[in-house]
């Protein structure tokens, strides 16, 4: 039975867990209230940070135009650009053991793809989440649900692992930014999304 999360809340992933080693990070959504007469194309991201909650450099940025980190340890397994269809709509897949030293943490996001253009925002999404699979057993073991709190904003930090005392954990965050993908880029100190 996997834990379901509130916003805010964090959970251990390999202290009770020891043997965890491959997760699977799988997010999905569904589209309501929008007739824009374009398709409603959400990318899922993962930013790799360091201590100082920025990214080493533009490789520890893995989205739909760079699939995988150099280490091995993030990939992107595809980018969905409608979200039709049940169950997750974007995955990516970590290797815990893989992931370098000096990365501390790992932020999981997600961004509407020309949202200006498209004049869509997260008010016009639905039953959005992020779950966290072990890849091994395929046991769902963390659910986090966002809910309905999203009405201008065109960009969501969804939840983080991050490591803590030599563990894994998981944090919910459920953040909301305006401005898509290139403000989240230049929180984590990449210049050029």
């Amino acid at each position: 039975m996997p834990i379901s999360l509130q916003k805010g809340q964090k959970v251990d992933l390999t202290k009770g867990n020891p043997s965890l080693r491959h997760v699977l990070v799988g997010l999905g959504w569904d589209v309501n209230r929008y007739d824009g007469g374009f398709d409603f194309d959400l990318d899922a991201s993962a930013f790799l940070l360091t201590g100082n909650g920025q990214t080493p450099d533009t490789d520890a940025f893995v989205f739909y135009g760079n699939l995988k980190h150099p280490s091995g340890a993030v990939e992107h397994m595809g980018d969905n650009l409608t979200g039709e269809g049940e169950g997750d709509d974007e995955q990516i897949a970590v290797d815990l053991s893989a992931i370098p030293q000096n990365i501390e943490k790992i932020a999981f996001t997600v961004t509407i793809y020309e949202s200006d253009k498209r004049r869509q925002n997260f008010g016009q999404v639905a039953n959005a989440y992020i779950h966290i699979m072990d890849s091994d057993t395929n046991q769902e073991l963390i659910r986090y649900d966002l809910g309905e709190d999203f009405s201008i904003e065109t960009a969501i930090v969804v939840g983080e692992i991050y490591r803590y005392n030599g563990e894994w954990k998981f944090n919910a965050i459920g953040s909301g930014f305006q401005g898509g993908l290139a403000a989240l880029c230049a929180n984590y100190g990449i210049e050029t999304c």
